[in-house]
């Protein structure tokens, strides 16, 4: 029975993903130096050897090679020398190139210091082939792992620079501001905003701009987990801590360390949890949910809530000293409809973004488009602003995106202003009146453009929204108005009528 052949190739599973690497062989033995280069030839790479130190750093700075295999003992320079050079010739070039030496005289104490010298291995001849294959996969594995790290590290840097906040608005040069001054140090932040207005990308900005850089940037929504787990997710948990604990877990804060963990919708957190987090901040130690161990964490806090936080702490719903540890500085982002020049540039930074993404030839907004994105107030923010450019691009076909490719509700009833030429009535006016006749007014139009298909009643989260007003403030002034929350808005408009 014939045997089939090796072939690298075709057995992918067992070979090393870089195929065709570049390896340069060093030995003063011409019969070594043929044994190794046919061996790796045959797995697919490209081989090119040399006699010594001298003519290796000559072939090495002509092509900077993937991979370097020497033998310790090499004339006039050492093999240790020799790994000395690559390893700096290398990393004048930003790369970092795997050394594996080879001795058949080797000792302990060569060995370490090769290791030491930063040899990714130490290989004793005679050798065997499988293995030394296995070692060279190994080393160009590595090398590899550690190219794209740097290059995705470089990706998220560049992706969350300040250029991604988009936004020259007064009120945005602060922001970019205060993320100036707090990237590089561990002091807690605190990031305020409505929903979609881009905390975590500050969050992310602040990160990725910032000292810890480096390290893991871990980002929790504190408001979408289940109440009985967010302390596990957050610290971890012990095999048998709880029904369904069936292993050890590393929590959130452990897997920040020695970088940034972001505690979005803080302001929704358990208040036994805000105890546990408190003193993670404080001792910066943390013990995971049945354990007794105490583990050191070194990560810094950035946070976020769409909730007054002022309020909540006033209200009793969120501990005090918490509050002040995660606000030591505040950033304040502003809402959209307070970004009224900030809009248009947002909407070309999306469509560019997403006419790459589908392969759109499109090239701007008509007139009626930024007419109509300028004048609406997007109770979404960013956020909607966002999915209403995908939206446009994805179903436009024309070369650049009009207004009938848009939402319909993008296109608002203005807000009435007084007259300013109406001469003021001999009697007076009911100026508390009025004002509750226009409220009343906004209030139900505002249900009434919320209400689904079918539905009695309209959304008085999203009706808030539209008004650019807080749910609670929403329902209060329900209330006071006289407009019942069973009602629908047609009903209640009678009601308030009389």
């Amino acid at each position: 029975m014939t045997q089939k052949p090796r072939n690298s190739r075709t057995d992918a599973k067992d070979r090393t993903p870089m195929l065709d690497a570049r390896i340069l062989v060093v030995d003063d033995e011409p019969s070594m130096r043929d044994v190794l280069r046919i061996l790796l030839t045959r797995e697919g790479y490209r081989v090119h050897t040399a006699a010594s130190a001298e003519e290796a750093l000559l072939a090495f700075e002509a092509d900077p090679h993937d991979l370097v295999l020497t033998d310790l003992n090499l004339p006039a320079t050492t093999g240790l020398e020799l790994l000395r050079s690559v390893k700096m010739r290398a990393a004048d070039g930003d790369r970092d190139v795997p050394v594996i030496m080879i001795t058949a005289y080797g000792t302990a104490e060569s060995a370490v210091e090769a290791m030491k010298t930063g040899a990714f291995d130490y290989v004793m001849k005679p050798f065997n082939n499988d293995e030394l294959l296995l070692i060279v996969r190994r080393a160009l594995e590595a090398q590899r792992l550690k190219a794209e790290n740097v290059r995705l590290k470089a990706e998220l840097a560049d992706r969350y620079n300040f250029g991604t906040l988009i936004g020259s608005c007064t009120k945005m040069q602060g922001v970019y501001r205060l993320i100036q001054q707090v990237k590089d140090s561990r002091i807690s932040c605190f990031i305020r905003g409505e929903s979609g207005t881009g905390k975590e990308l500050v969050a992310r900005a602040i990160h990725y701009n910032g000292t810890r850089s480096g390290g893991p940037f871990v980002a929790i929504n504190c408001g979408a987990i289940p109440e009985g787990l967010i302390e596990s997710e957050l610290f971890g948990y012990r095999k048998g801590a709880f029904t369904g604990a069936l292993r050890d877990k590393e929590g959130l804060f452990a897997a920040a360390h020695n970088g940034t963990i972001f505690l979005d919708e803080v302001g929704d957190m358990p208040g036994h949890t805000q105890v546990k987090v408190l003193r993670a901040i404080q001792e910066r130690r943390i013990t995971p949910v049945g354990g007794v161990e105490e583990r050191e964490v070194d990560v810094r806090i950035l946070s976020a809530s769409n909730r007054d936080l002022d309020l909540e702490v006033a209200e009793g719903r969120f501990r005090e000293d918490l509050y002040y540890r995660l606000h030591v500085v505040s950033i304040d982002l502003p809402p959209l409809r307070e970004r009224e020049d900030d809009v248009l540039e947002l909407a070309r930074a999306f469509l560019e973004r997403y006419a790459l993404e589908y392969g759109k030839p499109l090239t701007g907004l008509t007139p009626d488009a930024a007419r109509a994105l300028k004048g609406y107030r997007f109770p979404g923010n960013v956020r909607e602003l966002q999915n209403v450019i995908e939206r446009a691009v994805a179903l436009s076909s024309d070369t650049r995106i009009g207004s009938e490719v848009l939402p319909g509700h993008l296109e608002q009833v203005a807000v009435p202003t007084p007259a300013q030429n109406v001469g003021f009535p001999p009697n007076g006016v009911d100026l508390d009146g009025l004002v509750d006749e226009f409220e009343r007014a906004w209030l139900t139009r505002a249900l009434e453009a919320t209400r689904g298909p079918g539905a009695p009643r309209g959304n008085k989260t999203e009706a808030a929204k539209l008004l650019g007003l807080s749910t609670r403030s929403f329902r209060y002034r329900l209330q006071k108005l006289g407009l019942d929350d069973d009602l629908t808005p047609l009903q209640a408009i009678k009601r308030s009528l009389g």
